[in-house]
């Protein structure tokens, strides 16, 4: 049987004069993009010319929530009650589908970004409050979650459409965390070893952890962050390697049925 299987970037991370990543190159590699709104990288500007690229290039659309976070890029936890994050995450989305429309095109999914996230997959209030938020703007957007986390718990008791995914660059802890970006060996730098492990997820249903913890998961989506400077490489290789094994490619609502 054929694998399917979205592979995402996040991608906007410039502001004003600055960019960050290469987007335009990743733009012709991912099939989806989870594009930063404002708080912690992203401006007006910014998100219209990454909306219009993906656009142009068939990539669908996805907001990357974060804390408000500009000089931490969103990395940093911040203590803020449910209803805090849950206004703040719809206030991002509606940001993003206002752009989107002026280019002609739609947010179909919903991730969030650092701090966020991370906090979020282990904490069932956090990943609530972000799946209230999604289903609040829109029932129908996918609810992008890391994979065995409390956000895909969270989107399924909400009855959101949720997306499990698995990340090409980074390590796993035995808890099927990622490990903190701080640590020795957070981040996978090698092509060949990223590609290999996205792979044996694939086939295999498991993430290895960095003690070889095998941990059963589920993978719809396929996740390489666009900040990285081996970014390009690194989704490039893990493309054409997955598409020589036989492996479909394809923007994420494509996969509606298997949620």
């Amino acid at each position: 049987m054929t694998i399917t299987v979205n592979l995402n970037a996040d991608l906007g991370e410039g502001f004003g004069a600055y960019d960050i990543g290469d987007d335009d190159t990743m733009l012709g590699i991912v099939a989806s993009a989870n594009i930063a709104c404002g708080f912690h990288a992203g401006d007006p500007l910014v998100m219209t010319r990454t909306v219009r690229n993906a656009v142009a290039k068939g990539v669908s659309l996805g907001a990357h929530p974060s804390y408000p976070d500009l000089q931490g890029f969103g990395r940093r936890p911040l203590r803020m009650s449910a209803a805090e994050v849950e206004a703040m995450v719809a206030y991002q989305i509606g940001a993003l589908m206002g752009i989107a429309a002026t280019a002609g095109g739609s947010v179909t999914h919903v991730k969030a970004h650092g701090a966020l996230n991370n906090m979020a997959a282990v904490d069932e209030g956090l990943a609530l409050a972000i799946g209230r938020a999604i289903k609040g703007v829109d029932p129908n957007l996918i609810y992008l979650a890391t994979a065995g986390s409390e956000m895909a718990r969270a989107g399924r008791t909400l009855g959101l459409p949720t997306a499990e995914e698995v990340f090409a660059d980074r390590a796993y802890d035995d808890n099927g965390n990622l490990v903190p970006r701080g640590q020795p060996g957070a981040m996978v730098h090698d092509p060949d070893v990223a590609a290999a492990n996205v792979l044996r997820m694939l086939e295999e249903g498991v993430i290895l952890s960095v003690t070889g913890t095998r941990i059963p998961c589920t993978v719809h989506s396929v996740c390489v962050h666009g900040d990285e400077p081996s970014a390009v490489a690194m989704a490039g290789n893990l493309r054409r390697t997955l598409e020589a094994k036989g492996v479909r490619i394809v923007p994420l609502p494509e996969l509606r049925d298997r949620f």
